[in-house]
């Protein structure tokens, strides 16, 4: 048995393992334009998280600031590219760009990158959410757009999310967002993955991004409170003025 090849193999893997590694504290540097819960939906974690996490005071970051963030780390190798180090964690390469500042087009062998568990949201329409919510009502919204709009186009999941919340901000419909989406009115039930159980199913990532973009003021419909699928056949939903109709959906006021 070849001991000095074995011995080469184990230290060629020890090395590999050596180039990626889980770690709670990353270095993050503010940009222009950033936001806590932009950097939040970057690194998968929560404006609270972040704020606990380097001790501050408030919500207030400025441009040049140095941010511990929970990161994934990777160490650029000698035949890296920004292209097949964002193909390797299945992320975008604009994903990994905004993740790291000292990032443009060009990196070197030895450069440790961030490597972000979350996503570019450049969604905001509002510096904070435009209805009052709880966490775990985010999440419900973002599972009734996966359960009703999944297969559809984004800009279809966002205006889900949105004829939702117009809903709590309707005088005619519950002043919140578990009130609404779990509404019974006269023995039915107003969104239909409620009654089959699809409201359970985890959310998928472009619906909570969709939810979020929502929540911070985007809608596609300008006020819609009703939408369905273009094969129904009630007569009372194809009464309603149309706001948008995108994919194989309708939104109505």
């Amino acid at each position: 048995m070849n001991f000095k090849k074995i011995r080469t193999m184990l230290f060629a893997a020890f090395l590999c393992t050596l180039s990626f590694t889980q770690v709670h504290a990353a270095s993050y540097t503010v940009k222009p334009g950033d936001s806590l819960f932009k950097i939040g939906v970057l690194f998968k974690t929560t404006a609270t998280t972040i704020i606990n996490d380097n001790g501050l005071s408030g919500n207030s970051i400025y441009p040049g600031q140095a941010l511990y963030v929970n990161s994934k780390t990777y160490t650029v190798q000698a035949s890296d590219t920004l292209y097949l180090i964002a193909k390797k964690f299945g992320i975008s390469v604009d994903t990994l760009i905004a993740a790291n500042s000292n990032v443009s087009s060009y990196i070197y062998p030895g450069q440790v990158l961030n490597i972000p568990a979350g996503y570019v949201f450049n969604g905001t329409t509002s510096s904070k959410y435009i209805i009052s919510c709880t966490d775990s009502e985010v999440d419900l919204l973002g599972r009734l757009v996966t359960a009703e709009a999944e297969s559809e186009p984004y800009t279809a999941k966002v205006a889900v999310a949105a004829s939702v919340i117009n809903r709590v901000q309707s005088p005619q419909f519950p002043s919140t967002l578990k009130g609404v989406i779990y509404q019974v009115s006269n023995g039915y039930y107003q969104f239909t993955p409620v009654l089959n159980g699809w409201i359970n199913k985890p959310a998928s990532d472009s619906s909570r991004k969709a939810a979020l973009e929502a929540l911070y003021g985007s809608d596609p419909t300008k006020g819609a409170i009703y939408y369905f699928d273009d094969s129904t056949t009630n007569t009372w939903l194809w009464s309603k003025p149309i706001a948008l109709r995108v994919g194989k959906l309708v939104f109505t006021y």
